[in-house]
């Protein structure tokens, strides 16, 4: 034996214990920050009464070792409503691998593997605690949820297709966040979308709602057609799609109209760029070039610095105020000029007002729009809430090579009947859940000095009515003891004038009823009427 092997065996063995400690000393804060409580979370969208919430990867199969915990919560008074879209743990105890809701009375589940899992939760509360936790595993997607109030019984997964639905019409709550969820849609807002596309990834791709709101979709089922036509639109792509039995469309207010514009005195740019095709000759790529339907070259900005400095705009007067609510863009559209905007900001005004840029409604601040991604193909963005102005400009972020822009703006002229169109926001106070992005006034809104269900014309016609009889019978009785000292029976006529007649029609001139009508008789009331709408979107 080797001199030192049996002692340096010894060592070894004397110093395993605090080697091992020394090792997990080590090992557990990397355990720790590992299973850090976000650490397992994936897609999380929020809004006041509505949301969707995956693990991480999905619809990949989550991480090892990772805890997700969120708190979700709707206006209080108002009872929460989960709906599990998919659930797929791999562990069969839930001992390491769990879905688990906890609210300050209850607790539902764990939930793992193959058990039976309700698809519909509905609480007796307005706020819960989401937690999963993975251990080791080797498949499973996790799960995707999505949350509202109990004002939406009618709530829907992001993961629902119309496939999966009998009646011709029907309406369905979309929740907040279903844009970025995995999942194909095919068709456009014009021609319909096919069956088998995700129905509020389509109503977001349509402009039906937005996906940092959610909202209120109804939907028309109809025969299918041979081909379906993919566009760009609201961030959303779809894709060219084959014959199907059937296809869905969406109900909308009817403001989707191509607003008409006159190349010659409507639109007018910052700057414009003349080039020489190969004969020699100059082209004109003017602002009067930049309407979507016309052929040729688009407008182009005489600026193609690459600093990316958004001083480049292009303005359209569309002579009056109107609604707007949505635009589509293009590119040059000329092959061999590969130009194009790739995002641009919105910024609006009307008669004798200052500009104002458009603003996202959740977070308040400037709203940057996706633009083209070539030359060709148009996008389409929509305006939710709406665009009530008479200017508007279109300016580039960022672009390709050149800004060149080709447009069209949607929207439709303001009527009587949509002049009244305000945007509502869910009030977090109130708890007041609104279904339609526009609702249209159509009767007389009671004063804010009201209480709740006490009807003033009620109440001042019968204290009226009593004042004037006492007036009135004094006034007789006054009347009646002077013409009796004169010896006449009666008064005259013009003493009954002034002393009873006056009496009664007077105190109704000074008392009016709560209801009212608006009116707009010069430009000055309509304006302020119409600013209402922008007003939550604008600084």
């Amino acid at each position: 034996m080797v001199p030192g092997a049996r002692g340096g065996g010894a060592l070894a063995r004397a110093a395993g214990p605090g080697l091992l400690a020394l090792l997990l000393t080590v090992c557990a804060p990397l355990r720790l920050q590992a299973e850090e409580l976000g650490d397992g979370c994936g897609h999380l969208v929020t809004y006041q009464d509505s949301g969707t919430m995956t693990s991480k990867n999905y619809p990949g199969t989550y991480p090892n070792h990772t805890v997700c915990e969120k708190t979700i919560t709707v206006p209080k008074g108002k009872r929460l409503i989960l709906r599990l879209g998919d659930l797929d743990i791999e562990s069969q105890t839930c001992a390491s691998d769990y879905l688990l809701f906890t609210s300050s009375s209850d607790q539902y589940g764990p939930y793992c593997g193959s058990m039976t899992v309700p698809r519909e939760l509905l609480l007796n509360t307005s706020e819960v605690t989401v937690r999963f936790e993975s251990g080791s595993h080797i498949s499973g997607r996790g799960f995707l949820l999505t949350y509202a109030s109990s004002d939406h019984p009618d709530l829907i997964t992001c993961l629902e297709r119309a496939s999966h639905y009998l009646k011709t019409e029907y309406s369905k709550f979309c929740p907040a966040g279903c844009r970025d969820v995995a999942g194909d849609i095919s068709g456009n807002m014009v021609d319909g979308y096919r069956d088998t596309s995700l129905l509020c990834k389509a109503a977001i791709h349509a402009g039906i709602i937005a996906d940092e709101l959610g909202g209120q979709i109804s939907v028309l089922q109809r025969k299918g057609i041979s081909r379906y036509e993919g566009i760009l639109a609201n961030g959303v792509l779809s894709r060219d799609g084959s014959l199907s039995d059937k296809r869905f469309l969406f109900t909308s207010n009817g403001c989707s109209r191509s607003l008409s514009l006159d190349p010659d005195g409507q639109i007018r740019a910052s700057s414009s760029w003349q080039s020489v095709n190969e004969s020699g000759d100059e082209v004109h790529w003017s602002p009067g070039q930049a309407r979507l339907q016309d052929q040729g070259p688009s407008w182009a900005s005489g600026d193609s610095s690459s600093n990316h400095k958004p001083r480049e705009w292009l303005e359209i007067d569309l002579g009056e105020k109107k609604k707007i609510t949505g635009i589509r863009t293009t590119g040059s559209t000329q092959s061999n000029f590969n130009f194009y905007v790739k995002s641009f900001v919105m910024n609006f005004k009307n008669n004798n007002s200052k500009w104002k840029t458009y603003k996202g409604i959740v977070n308040n601040e400037e709203k940057v729009f996706q633009g083209n991604s070539n030359f060709r193909d148009p996008v389409q963005n929509n305006f939710i809430p709406p665009i009530v102005a008479r200017y508007v400009r279109v300016v580039p972020q960022t672009w390709h090579q050149r800004i060149a822009l080709k447009v069209e703006l949607i929207g439709c002229q303001i009527t009587q009947g949509n002049d009244s169109l305000v945007w509502r926001k869910t009030s977090q106070s109130t708890s007041v859940s609104t279904k339609k992005e526009d609702e249209t006034i159509t009767r007389p809104v009671p004063s804010e000095e009201t209480s709740p269900g006490v009807n003033i014309t009620t109440v001042a016609i019968p204290l009226v009515l009593l004042v004037v009889l006492v007036f009135a019978g004094m006034g007789i009785f006054a009347a009646f003891r002077k013409k009796k000292k004169k010896g006449s029976p009666y008064g005259s006529a013009e003493a009954q004038k002034t002393d009873c007649w006056k009496q009664i029609k007077y105190p109704f001139a000074r008392h009016q009823s709560a209801e009212f009508t608006i009116s707009y008789d010069n430009e000055k009331e309509i304006t302020q009427k119409l600013d209402l709408i922008t007003s939550d979107m604008a600084g």
